[in-house]
C-alpha cells in the first residue's frame, strides 16, 4: 500500500478509505461481521476510514469504535456532522449549538477521545460559515479534532471559507469530500483545482457511481428492484449508454469494471483518496484486489471520449444541489415584477 500525504496537514493515508455508511441498518446490521471487514481493511493497510453520525443514526459510528478497539492509534479516523439525528430541528446542521453537543455523542460512540478529521457532511446557507469555523476551531485547539473538513461544498464557497479562515484567525478546511467518478466528472472544473490551490486534501465518494460501475447495471438488462427504487439515476439513458462504452473498454484492458473505476478515481492529481464502501467481505475483496491497478493514458484518454473531462453523465440523486438549484424562486422575480418590466 502506498501512501499519501492529506492536503497539507501532513498526515499519510491510504488511497482506498474504508466507508462505514455500509455497516448498520442501511446496510450490513450484522456487527460482527461489519467489524470482521473493517478489520481485513485494515490488516491490508487501509488505515483511513470515513463515516458520519448520520449513518444508520449513530450505528456506523459504534461499529467503527468497537472494531478500533486495541488499533486506534494506527487509524485516521473521520466522521461528519449536519444530518438530521432526532425530532428537535436544533438536533441537526452545522450550528455552533448542534455542533458541539453533536461531536460529544460521537466521540462516544466512535469510543475515542479525538478525531483526527471532524467534517461538516453539507454546506447550510442558513448558518453564518464563520459561526461554523469558530465551533470548529474551539474542537481543534481543546484537542477533540485534530482537522476539520467540508463536503459537497461548491467551489466558491470553499473560496469563501478559505478567505473567512485567514481573516479571522480561524482553523481552515483541510480537506473537501466530493463524489467523483467516471461518469461524475464535474469537480475537475472547479472544486478539484480548488482544492489543489488552497492544500486541500480530497476523499471522494461513489468512485462506482453508486453501482453503475460494477458491469451488473446494463442497459436493457434487469436492475436490482431495491436499488432501483434508492436511485433513480439508474434508469438515466445517458449513465447507461456511457456504461455500454465502458464495459468493452475494460474487458480489453483485461480489467474488472471494478479496478478500472477505483484506478481511475485515484489518478487524477487533486484525489487523495477514494471512498470504499463494501457491504460484504466479497465486496471488499474484490476492491482490494485492484489496489495496485494503475491505468495508462491510452485508457485514460478513452475515457475521456466517452465522459469528457469536467462533465457529469448525468447528477447523482444524492449530490448536492445548493438553493439556487433546488429553489425555483431564487431563479424568478415575483410574478409582479416581471409583469412591470
Amino acid at each position: 500500500m502506498h501512501y499519501r500525504t492529506l492536503g497539507r496537514t501532513g498526515i499519510q493515508v491510504s488511497p482506498y478509505c474504508l466507508g462505514a455508511m455500509m455497516f448498520g441498518a442501511i446496510g450490513n446490521p450484522d456487527h460482527d461481521e461489519s467489524i470482521r471487514i473493517i478489520h481485513k481493511a485494515l490488516d491490508a493497510g487501509i488505515n483511513f476510514i470515513d463515516t458520519a453520525d448520520l449513518y444508520s443514526r449513530g450505528e456506523s459510528e459504534e461499529i467503527v469504535g468497537k472494531a478500533l478497539k486495541g488499533r486506534r492509534d494506527n487509524v485516521v479516523l473521520a466522521t461528519k456532522v449536519h444530518g438530521a439525528m432526532g425530532d428537535d430541528p436544533n438536533q441537526r446542521g452545522i450550528s455552533r449549538r448542534w455542533i458541539l453537543t453533536e461531536v460529544e455523542n460521537s466521540l462516544r460512540r466512535l469510543q475515542t477521545d479525538y478525531i483526527d478529521l471532524y467534517q461538516i457532511h453539507r454546506p447550510d446557507p442558513t448558518v453564518d460559515i464563520e459561526e461554523t469555523l469558530s465551533a470548529l476551531t474551539d474542537l481543534v485547539r481543546s484537542g477533540k479534532v485534530r482537522a476539520i473538513g467540508s463536503s459537497a461544498m461548491p467551489a466558491s464557497d470553499m473560496v469563501e471559507a478559505q478567505w473567512v479562515s485567514e481573516r479571522r484567525g480561524l482553523e481552515r478546511f483541510r480537506t473537501e469530500q466530493p463524489a467523483y467518478s467516471i461518469l461524475d466528472r464535474g469537480i475537475e472544473r472547479e472544486v478539484l483545482p480548488v482544492a489543489q490551490r488552497y492544500g486541500m486534501g480530497t476523499l471522494v465518494w461513489s468512485p462506482l457511481a453508486q453501482g453503475m460501475l460494477t458491469g451488473r447495471i446494463r442497459k436493457g438488462g434487469q436492475t436490482d428492484l431495491r436499488r432501483a427504487t434508492m436511485f433513480r439515476h439508474i434508469s438515466d439513458e445517458r449513465r447507461l449508454d456511457a456504461v455500454e462504452q465502458i464495459i468493452p473498454l475494460a474487458e480489453k484492458a483485461g480489467l474488472p469494471m471494478t479496478h478500472l473505476a477505483m484506478a481511475f478515481a485515484i489518478a487524477h492529481p487533486g484525489v487523495t483518496s477514494a471512498i470504499i464502501g463494501p457491504r460484504t467481505m466479497e465486496h471488499l475483496d474484490d476492491l482490494l484486489a485492484g489496489v495496485d491497478v494503475r491505468l495508462s493514458d491510452e485508457i485514460l484518454d478513452r475515457i475521456d471520449e466517452i465522459v469528457p473531462p469536467g462533465t457529469d453523465a448525468s447528477a447523482l440523486d444524492m449530490a448536492y444541489q445548493p438553493p439556487a438549484i433546488q429553489h425555483a424562486s431564487l431563479r424568478r422575480r415575483p410574478v409582479e415584477e416581471r409583469a412591470a418590466a
